[in-house]
């Protein structure tokens, strides 16, 4: 059982819990999904990777162990959560790190990515880096509205979590999802905020920021082969690559090539 250092701080968008592993080596930031939260990367922060590199993950506001928003409207919408997610690393001193993203959290990191801040690396999974035409990075409706809902019933966050997680889906997530601020779903998806929206499409196609694209093969929530057709201007490996098998969370997965992908893109940033 890997240690690791938990502590709560203090932002103007609100509290927000961060865990982090002790390791001195590069700084790798994980950001967690819609309605999800920090422990869906156990398997990372479990793992030999943190001999290596410091991991450092957190829950989003309205999400897990952090409080809602002091200002909704601010901070749910997607530059509200990448303005939040700066903060907290200019609070902690995490300067020039690898962002991974997976889901919400790879759009997060890529509006984080807009900003202008200097990154070592983006990783993102199950994230289609979408431009005007939001549809076109989505597999139709198998989440049934369910990532816009309000409030969450037993049953409804149930079946969330079991489409985004499969077999993977823990009593901890289903809590994870159920916690999740009711207001937070709703605000995301609505029209506040959208003139600060990045084109996240034209971002990856003009970063000179190393980029890894790692999709579950079996993903039922994002069109690959739109992701896959995307223009990137530094892909790594030159291609995005699918892990055979494993659905929309990879790293929960099969975790095990998910890490080793990981560890190979860091290890290609050290080298470059």
């Amino acid at each position: 059982m890997v240690d690791t250092i938990v502590r709560n701080v203090q932002t103007s968008h609100g509290t927000i819990a961060t865990e982090m592993t002790a390791a001195k080596g590069q700084d790798v930031v994980l950001i967690h999904g819609n309605s999800s939260c920090r422990a869906v990367f156990n398997k990372q922060l479990q793992s030999a990777l943190v001999e290596d590199y410091r991991l450092i993950t957190f829950d989003l506001p309205g999400h897990g162990d952090s409080g809602d928003a002091i200002d909704k409207q601010r901070t749910y919408p997607l530059p509200g959560l990448a303005e939040a997610s700066l903060e907290l690393l200019e609070t902690l001193d995490v300067q020039n790190p690898v962002l991974l993203g997976w889901s919400l959290g790879g759009h997060v990191a890529i509006e984080m990515l807009s900003r202008g801040k200097p990154f070592r690396g983006l990783f993102i999974s199950g994230t289609p880096p979408v431009g005007a035409d939001i549809s076109e990075g989505f597999r139709g409706t198998p989440l049934k509205g369910l990532a816009a809902t309000g409030s969450f019933t037993p049953e409804q966050a149930g079946v969330f979590v079991d489409r985004v997680f499969g077999s993977e889906a823990t009593h901890q997530l289903l809590k994870a999802a159920i916690r999740t601020d009711r207001d937070f779903r709703t605000t995301l998806f609505s029209q506040a905020r959208i003139g600060d929206k990045s084109n996240q499409r034209q971002i990856v196609s003009s970063t000179k920021t190393m980029t890894a694209v790692v999709n579950g093969g079996a993903d039922l929530i994002v069109n690959l082969d739109y992701v896959d057709a995307v223009p990137y201007s530094n892909l790594w490996r030159g291609s995005c690559i699918r892990i055979p098998g494993a659905g929309h969370a990879p790293f929960l997965q099969n975790s095990n090539a998910f890490n080793g992908f990981l560890r190979e893109f860091l290890h290609d940033i050290e080298n470059a």
